[in-house]
């Protein structure tokens, strides 16, 4: 078990930097509403940052880039319907957005409604005679009392997919299933591990067929992703928490990836946090939370190729993948994948940076 703290890597800073650093501009038109029509089907960017070579490829050859001695690492947490609908018992609606599960009946919860909520309220879910209890205000979120079934049956009874909020549409049977990664099977997200939502069977049977092997990590993404860096210096940015389990099976899969001098790729920025973290004192299991901030300045342990998609300005990931390559490469990459109309953000195209 363990915990690591974003101040972790404040000694990798070596200039100061503004939230504005990270800003650029995006067509509304480029923000993916909805997913591709076949998963590996989705547009590849890939950036080589040693040179700032960019080349366009689509998801589907990615096989042909990797090499047969790579370690593709995915995050197999899997989306629970997270969003709720209900009422207080004045009659006034609410709306609960899961953020991080405490244990079997205890979440942190951001709730909208009129009126801040007071510890005892209780919420009645629409369609059932459940209700969920407020405990107490944790900073920004809500400490609240499932009823005695859990968390977890509740929200695949009356829960909906909760879909990031620039995909300002309702839900749909069929972000049902293309909101889950195929791998998805230890239920806990409230937001999908977006660069695994790439990978369907037939890709996934090609890599096998190549040798490519992989291995599997648990981070439970948390509402927390979405949440905006409000600090202009971005060291006193405050990151969420998220739980994340790595294995033995991870590290024994990394340890014969470098014996055999492969590369340890990461799928998605959520492998690139947990390995990262698993890493700090020396490649270990590791169970429990995380708030590691990565930025530019970090050195990075464990990670040696990211697979990525296409992230919101002044994003906390925007800093990650700019700590990855450098941030004048990324700003080009970006500048060129609007130019070239890439899709952005969950449902939208990826990024493969080596380096």
């Amino acid at each position: 078990m363990g915990f690591v703290s974003s101040l972790a890597i404040s000694s990798y800073q070596f200039f100061f930097m503004r939230l504005s650093d990270f800003d650029f501009e995006l067509p509304e038109r480029l923000i993916a509403k909805t997913p591709a029509q076949v998963r590996s089907g989705s547009r590849l960017m890939h950036l080589d940052a040693l040179t700032g070579k960019i080349c366009h490829y689509r998801f589907y050859e990615l096989p042909e880039i990797l090499r047969s001695n790579d370690l593709l690492v995915f995050n197999n947490t899997r989306v629970i319907p997270a969003r709720f609908f209900g009422h207080k018992s004045t009659g006034g609606k609410v709306e609960i957005l899961l953020e991080r599960l405490i244990d079997f009946r205890r979440a942190l919860v951001q709730v909208k409604s009129s009126k801040p909520l007071r510890a005892g309220s209780k919420i009645t879910l629409d369609g059932s005679n459940l209700a969920i209890e407020i405990i107490s205000k944790a900073d920004s979120f809500y400490l609240v009392f499932f009823p005695e079934i859990g968390v977890i049956p509740i929200a695949e009874t009356y829960g909906h997919v909760p879909l990031p909020p620039y995909i300002n549409r309702p839900t749909s049977e069929e972000d049902k299933e293309r909101y889950q990664t195929i791998f998805a099977s230890k239920s806990g997200a409230v937001a999908a591990p977006t660069a695994g939502l790439h990978f369907d069977s037939s890709l996934m049977t090609e890599l096998e067929e190549r040798g490519i092997d992989r291995t599997e990590l648990t981070l439970h993404v948390g509402a927390g992703t979405f949440q905006p860096v409000r600090v202009d210096s971005i060291e006193e940015h405050k990151m969420h928490k998220e739980y994340l389990e790595v294995g033995q099976n991870v590290c024994d899969a990394v340890t014969a990836c470098r014996a055999r001098d492969g590369r340890v790729v990461s799928v998605g920025t959520t492998s690139v946090r947990s390995l990262e973290t698993a890493a700090e004192n020396g490649l270990a299991p590791y169970y429990g939370e995380t708030d590691i901030f990565i930025y530019p300045g970090y050195e990075f342990r464990c990670v040696d190729t990211l697979i990525t998609n296409f992230h919101l300005p002044g994003s906390t990931l925007m800093m990650l993948v700019s700590a990855f390559a450098n941030t004048d490469m990324i700003k080009e990459a970006y500048d060129v994948a609007v130019r070239e109309s890439y899709r952005f953000f969950s449902y939208g195209d990826a990024m493969l940076i080596t380096r």
